[in-house]
């Protein structure tokens, strides 16, 4: 590829990982005010509907994804090599699900232990909403299949490769990409944002290891499938 660059610069690489998540879902927000024609007061509803929640999920990733693809493809490698879009290994497979179960054992294990509720009031508003209005389906595959696919292409594709230059970036840049996954996720406590970073950690390690952005978007539906199971059973209670 002509004039190609290797990679975007670190500064870059932050600043156009930002442009593609808060541009998805600035065109996600714009698109669901003006389609239901939301006045500010019900703004609020945004985060709780769950509806809102699963249209949000759908139109913000498929921008943020289809943005990252389009800056990756400016790079020698193509975007397919730059964001890890490659098929893992079979042993890297094995490996990721061992380490990935592993560490959602560990983490119900303490949630039992100092009495955290496997299920936050945020869940349980969007689910029981989805539920109302014949959504539920579709949110789960946002959470399982969309969610999944839009956060490892930016945080283990895009800023991954963007930021990773020799063996010694290694930990800094699973560190790092792995704080960064955890403090979007606002919508949750704070003992939810240092689990998510946890397993940030061991997404960093898996796409390091076997260079694959498809395991660890696996190794995420995963864990968000465990998440979709406890929380359908406790809207049923």
């Amino acid at each position: 590829m002509t004039g190609a660059r290797i990679r975007w610069g670190r500064w870059a690489t932050l600043a156009l990982g930002c442009l593609a998540l808060f541009g998805g879902q600035l065109v996600a927000l714009a698109t669901l005010v003006w389609w239901y024609n939301l006045s500010l007061p019900h703004w609020s509803e945004l985060g709780v509907d769950g509806r809102l929640v699963t249209l949000t999920l759908y139109i913000g990733t498929t921008i943020q994804v289809l943005v990252l693809v389009l800056l990756a493809s400016r790079t020698a490698g193509g975007f397919v090599h730059y964001l890890g879009l490659t098929l893992p290994r079979v042993r890297d497979l094995v490996q990721g699900f061992i380490a990935i179960a592993f560490f959602m054992l560990i983490a119900d294990l303490i949630g039992k232990t100092f009495g955290h509720e496997d299920v936050t009031q945020f869940q349980l508003d969007i689910y029981r909403t989805a539920r109302e209005t014949g959504w539920v389906g579709l949110l789960c595959v946002a959470l399982v299949v969309v969610g999944p696919i839009g956060e490892e292409t930016l945080f283990r594709g895009f800023l991954f490769s963007g930021w990773y230059r020799s063996p010694a970036d290694t930990w800094p840049v699973i560190i790092v990409t792995a704080f960064l996954w955890a403090i979007v996720h606002v919508q949750y406590d704070l003992y939810l944002i240092v689990q998510i970073f946890i397993y940030g950690l061991v997404l960093g390690w898996v796409r390091w290891k076997s260079g694959s952005t498809i395991l660890t978007m696996l190794l995420h539906g995963v864990v968000n499938l465990g998440g979709v199971i406890e929380t359908l059973l406790a809207i049923r209670n």
